[in-house]
């Protein structure tokens, strides 16, 4: 998955977060030159280089299906089966790189499942992280199990980031 410090700045990224990108990159002003996701989570971080996500193009397929993957990581805390059911359609139309324009207009057309389709459209990997750590958090019931739920939350994020290293390895390895 790749960008560009231009196509990252047309989304208007944090002031912090840009500037130390740039820093991070020894450069002063954004160019069109290639930047891969993994070089911003190295830099910045996990959470400004699923940001950045949005700055990639053709890659829908793989972004659909590693958000599916972090979601997956904490499927355990959801309690409905209709959660479970839109997961899996996500996961589907991922595998079969069905268009956006056609998952939502599945999804809207899915009887009972109106209230999902935003969801499911809007399904990002900023989403699932925040998920993660909220339900970590719904878990501690005592000072004893913060440090734990912590412990957790940074681990799910190693995780999380160690995924996107792969997933940008196996693309450049595939020349994509």
């Amino acid at each position: 998955m790749k960008t560009t410090l231009n196509q990252i700045r047309v989304h208007s990224p944090c002031r912090d977060g840009w500037e130390k990108l740039l820093l991070g990159l020894s450069k002063t002003r954004p160019d069109d030159e290639t930047l891969w996701i993994d070089e911003v989570l190295n830099i910045n971080g996990l959470h400004d280089a699923l940001w950045c996500l949005r700055a990639v193009d053709g890659c829908d397929r793989e972004i659909r299906l590693y958000a599916v993957w972090c979601a997956r990581r904490v499927q355990h805390h959801v309690n409905d089966q209709l959660s479970v059911a839109v997961l899996d359609f996500a996961e589907r139309c991922a595998r079969v790189e069905v268009s956006n324009a056609r998952m939502r207009a599945e999804m809207e057309a899915a009887q009972n499942a109106a209230t999902w389709a935003a969801w499911v459209a809007r399904l990002a990997v900023e989403e699932a992280m925040r998920a993660a750590a909220a339900w970590a958090e719904l878990d501690t019931e005592s000072a004893g199990k913060a440090s734990a739920s912590a412990e957790a939350r940074d681990t799910e994020r190693a995780a999380q980031a160690e995924e996107l290293r792969r997933v940008c390895r196996e693309m450049r390895e595939d020349g994509r």
